[in-house]
């Protein structure tokens, strides 16, 4: 597989998004889990993407242990940022809490250092100054190679990297959903920065698999998104549509071109799609294969213009702390 720079940071041009392993679509076995991570890496997947709060823990764990045998080979980002490591209880950023979660994530990691080591969501209680250079402390003991932001706004991204350098900002970025358009990119451009999407299929809407019948468990995160009633699902198919009559004249999938597409908008974009499935792992690889013509991204630019989402990508609550 290719390879990309998220600033300093050489990775595969597709990351593989772990939460979904243990957190946020339910779970997986522990074995299968490992299966698919050892899957992902031999077949050209570098970069691996997990956090405290995923289980919570849980996912730290399973990647470590997955990743152990071929640690020197790839690049493991994991973050902090949430009390106790419970996303339900609110943001913590304290220094010192930073500092316990880069130990404790270096022993369920097995490994004795974060290659990628991202503020979770910004705290608006501690100055992101400070988040920063107890970040910048890390690296100087060497626990941790590189600074990242997840979710942060325009301020918060420049203020923290005049202190230390940022790597790269993960925020969600795909067709169905282009806020990081903007204004992001071009202060990422700017000072240097990668960006890493999340859900870049729309949290599995853009694959086309999502129906208005499709009902969600309970313990599937997308069960209290506002943009997956069946109303919304409804109302949001025609960006469904698009991708398949691209896809149709590529021999592709709508997931592979909605994959493609996010690749050619920056060199400097590294999308890291989720799955449990090893099919679905080996379709999404594709997408880092394919590259889309001129053709195919006016085309896909033209009907982009007139459609519109329909629901709000988060609940309230959750949708307060991104762009901070």
């Amino acid at each position: 597989m290719q390879k990309r720079k998220l600033g300093q940071l050489e990775v595969s041009a597709l990351g593989l998004g772990c939460m979904g392993l243990s957190h946020g679509y339910g779970a997986v076995e522990k074995e299968d889990g490992i299966r698919l991570i050892r899957a992902a890496f031999e077949r050209g997947v570098t970069f691996f993407d997990t956090a405290e709060s995923y289980g919570p823990f849980t996912n730290e764990e399973l990647l470590g242990e997955a990743l152990a045998p071929m640690r020197d080979q790839v690049v493991i980002a994991t973050k902090f940022g949430f009390l106790g490591g419970d996303f339900t209880k609110g943001e913590d950023s304290r220094p010192e809490r930073i500092r316990a979660v880069c130990d404790a994530a270096l022993k369920r990691l097995k490994t004795d250092r974060i290659d990628l080591f991202y503020q979770h969501r910004v705290d608006t209680s501690v100055p992101v100054e400070d988040v920063a250079g107890t970040v910048r402390d890390l690296i100087a003991q060497g626990k941790v190679l590189h600074f990242g932001l997840s979710e942060a706004s325009v301020s918060s991204i420049r203020r923290a990297h005049a202190v230390q350098p940022v790597a790269a900002l993960q925020s969600e970025y795909s067709l169905w959903w282009r806020e990081p358009e903007k204004e992001i990119l071009s202060v990422l451009e700017e000072l240097g920065i990668g960006l890493v999407p999340f859900a870049p299929l729309g949290k599995g809407f853009l694959t086309g698999k999502l129906t208005a019948d499709t009902t969600f468990a309970k313990d599937d995160f997308r069960s209290m998104v506002p943009r997956f009633t069946p109303q919304a699902l409804q109302e949001n198919q025609s960006f469904v549509d698009l991708l398949a009559e691209v896809a149709s004249t590529r021999s592709a999938t709508p997931a592979q071109v909605a994959l493609a597409w996010l690749l050619a908008r920056k060199p400097w974009i590294v999308p890291i799609p989720g799955t449990t499935k090893l099919h679905r792992l080996e379709e999404n690889l594709g997408g880092a294969g394919m590259a889309l013509t001129t053709e195919d991204l006016r085309r896909i630019e033209k009907a982009l213009a007139g459609m519109k989402v329909h629901g709000d990508r988060y609940p309230a609550h959750l949708a307060a702390r991104a762009g901070r």
